[in-house]
């Protein structure tokens, strides 16, 4: 019988050898990812949490001692009973003085594998039984996108699930035109597991099958077909002016399609003012955006003519909208794509997302998986994920959200479990300062990242490797019957289990548990999938246990065109906005009044971009994308994200023109820096990214030459030492990591010490 677990960057068969336990991928994935293939070893690193650990000054004073070392002074492992107790203690002192609006409950990780084992529904249900707490709502990952496109063509999940499949792409798409790529490095991970990596394979059958490429990037590696891919490089935040000037070339050449304007978008005639500059004197022409994109004004018409002139998808990435203003990429190409007409069309339309997530062109089996229930939270108040230093650091102000105004809480206690806030987050130096506002942070942890070196008590807990869980993702065809490959190392235990030890301290362990084990609760879980979905025919939970995966398509290969019902009907097929059309001007965003986000798709200046003043103390714009070597920060320290390194730092892309101009040559340590902090990275001297620009990836670990310093020297490649921390607008409040102006030296120093993989200081109760 083949044994099988599940992770975000695939599912593995798993092999015993001579050596111990070995992952590969499964026989069914075309195109398996590497990041799991070290994860055995990983997962038991040397900079595993190995026993309960709390800061000296909680080991030798109590529950909240002296906050502001945080993250500055050392360890005291301690046994499970006391560290539970201190963390109870602490946890019934701040509700009981503070209320539950004083509590947050951060788990901001992707959604696990698991769905058992899930952090982020074990920590909000053990904090629901105990009162509730104050949540984020929306990702860094979409956090300008989330809340824009409901309004404008409805529910992101929903969207993601009905995006037309790769498969009827390679049929009937003649042309693909991709802002920001369509990485399919990015497409190696899900929220939850991926069943079969569809997007390398995706883009090659098309290139086989005779579609056209264009990559409108400012650096090259993020689209690759096997073939030819023409390369437009842009300047980054710009593409909403190339949008526009492709709009306004559609309309003045009379290639719209204004017939499915009419019947299936609403305010269009309300743009078309702003379009054609009656309303501020500047038409958006494709000379008017030569001097904003770089792009030359012909190139830019002619691509509109090549989209009208056949099947064509205008499709774009996340990390467009991750930007200040970061709501208009997606709503003006939203707007092409409704002037060019072709939405609905077998291999036409546009896409939010190909390459970015393996979900995006994956046709989902339409049912929602078995979920650990987190209960009902009273607590009202929450914040979108990206603010939360703005929270600790501004508690009492207000904020606007979606229509909403808000005033942020007053946090005295952090409970942060299944993710690394100093990996997501921006102006990581403004963060460490906002961290040390609250009364207590209390972590379950794998390894001592940066948030375990940053918390008052760090639980142990297992990985994915040492527990037994049931594997899924709504995006996906496989459920995965995950087992443990290996014991839990040193003294870990289960999310669920730490939760329920606390919930006994405090009184509610029957609501929390619901009197049943690990084992019950997912054979529960498991039964109650299946007997809601009758039409599956599934195994009952011992034949699921034995076949180890099952194909919830039952074989076959499904394929979908994205809004081909509305296209037919869309009186009896509405999409989920208020209108029930696509809305080029919507009247509920225009009603905020909102001077950074109006009505229409509009270019508004970034606070940061190549374009402003600010570019000549800071010259390269610098953009930070997802690794190929792992999910954001995880596994940062397993061996094949290590080989990607240079000198032990995470790799920075840099132009031939720019490097020379600064002396520095493939290899070296550089220093990248502005005026919120400075990081070391690796120089790699490419041909394939613009000059101007530069990119760092995102996930090394944090690790700055000292915490209790206002901007230490970050060590190790992090990117956030450098981004800033603005919302995208007060639409979203999403973040704006793209947004980010920087100089680069090469670091001629005595290179410091890496610490980002090591343990912290430990010292014994005086």
């Amino acid at each position: 019988m083949t044994t099988y677990t599940a992770t975000h960057w695939g599912i593995y068969e798993v092999e015993q050898g001579e050596q111990g336990p070995v992952l590969k991928g499964h026989a069914k994935d075309p195109d398996p990812s590497p990041i799991g293939l070290s994860m055995v070893d990983a997962c038991r690193s040397h900079n595993r949490v190995l026993r309960p650990t709390v800061r000296r000054s909680w080991a030798e004073k109590g529950p909240c001692a002296n906050p502001e070392l945080r993250a500055s002074e050392p360890f005291v492992e301690v046994g499970w009973d006391e560290a539970l107790d201190l963390a109870a203690k602490a946890t019934r002192t701040l509700i009981d003085q503070y209320g539950n609006e004083a509590v947050f409950g951060g788990s901001y990780g992707w959604s696990s594998a698991g769905r058992f084992h899930h952090a982020q529904s074990q920590v909000h249900r053990f904090l629901n039984c105990l009162g509730g707490y104050v949540r984020h709502s929306e990702s860094y990952s979409l956090g300008a996108a989330k809340v824009v496109m409901p309004h404008i063509v409805g529910n992101m999940d929903k969207l993601f699930a009905n995006h037309t499949s790769w498969n009827v792409l390679e049929r009937h798409c003649k042309l693909f035109v991709a802002f920001g790529g369509s990485p399919s490095k990015n497409g190696q991970v899900n929220p939850g597991l991926v069943g079969e990596h569809m997007v390398r394979r995706g883009l090659e059958n098309m290139d086989r099958a005779g579609t056209r490429f264009i990559n409108v990037s400012p650096e090259c590696t993020n689209l690759e077909t096997g073939g030819d891919v023409e390369w437009i490089p842009i300047r980054p935040n710009t593409d909403t002016a190339m949008l526009l000037a492709i709009a306004y070339t559609l309309y003045k050449e009379g290639l719209h399609d204004a017939r499915f304007l009419e019947t299936h978008s609403v305010g269009f005639e309300r743009f078309l003012p702003y379009l054609l500059g009656s309303t501020d004197g500047t038409p958006k022409n494709a000379e008017w955006a030569e001097a904003i994109t770089g792009v030359p004004a012909e190139r830019t018409r002619r691509l509109a003519r090549e989209l009208a002139a056949t099947r064509s998808v205008v499709t774009m990435t996340w990390a467009l909208q991750r930007a200040h203003h970061g709501e208009q990429p997606p709503w003006a190409l939203v707007t092409v794509a409704a002037m060019l007409g072709q939405i609905g069309l077998p291999g036409g339309g546009f896409g939010f997302g190909y390459g970015t997530a393996n979900a995006v062109g994956n046709v989902s089996p339409g049912v929602s998986g078995p979920s650990f229930p987190q209960g009902s939270n009273p607590v009202r108040s929450f914040i979108p994920c990206a603010r939360i230093a703005d929270m600790l650091l501004e508690p009492g102000k207000g904020f606007q959200y979606n229509g909403l105004d808000l005033t942020y809480p007053d946090i005295q206690l952090i409970y942060w479990a299944g993710g690394n806030p100093f990996h997501h987050h921006q102006d990581l130096n403004r963060l460490v300062t906002a961290w040390r506002k609250p009364q207590a942070v209390i972590v379950n942890e794998q390894f001592w990242t940066p948030a375990a070196k940053a918390a008052d008590i760090v639980f142990p807990v297992t990985t994915t490797l040492e527990r037994e869980d049931i594997g899924y993702s709504a995006h996906e065809r496989y459920m995965v019957a995950m087992r443990k490959v290996f014991d839990p190392v040193g003294e870990s235990l289960s999310d669920f289990d730490v939760y329920a030890a606390l919930a006994k301290r405090l009184g509610v362990e029957q609501q929390f548990t619901d009197g049943k084990s690990e084992a019950q609760w997912q054979r529960e879980l498991y039964e109650g999938f299946r007997d809601k979905y009758p039409r599956l025919s599934l195994p009952d939970y011992e034949g699921f246990l034995e076949a180890g995966m099952l194909d919830l398509f039952g074989g076959t290969e499904p394929e979908h065109v994205m809004f081909a019902d509305f296209r037919a009907d869309p009186v009896a097929h509405p999409l989920e906005t208020k209108s029930g059309r696509i809305e080029i001007f919507c009247e509920t965003i225009d009603s905020f009044g909102y001077e950074d986000c109006p009505g229409h798709p509009t270019w508004m200046e970034p606070a940061e971009w190549l374009g402003s003043p600010k570019a000549a103390s800071f010259p390269l714009h610098m953009i930070s994308d997802q690794p190929f070597t792992k999910l954001h920060s995880q596994l940062d320290h397993s061996a094949y994200s290590k080989a990607n390194k240079i000198q032990e730092r995470e790799p920075v892309l840099i132009s031939a023109e720019d490097a020379g101009a600064r002396g520095i040559s493939d290899g070296d340590v550089v220093r990248l820096f502005n005026d919120r902090g400075s990081c070391l990275a690796g120089a790699r001297v490419s041909s394939k990214i613009r000059a101007g620009v530069v990119k760092l990836s995102t996930g090394a670990w944090f690790d700055p030459a000292a915490w209790d310093v206002e901007r230490p020297l970050e060590k190790h490649g992090n990117p956030n030492a450098l981004t800033m921390d603005i919302g995208a607008s007060s639409l979203s409040q999403g973040c704006a990591a793209q947004t980010c102006l920087v100089q680069m030296e090469r670091y001629l120093g005595e290179l410091p010490a890496l610490t980002a993989h090591s343990l912290p200081t430990f010292a014994a109760v005086s």
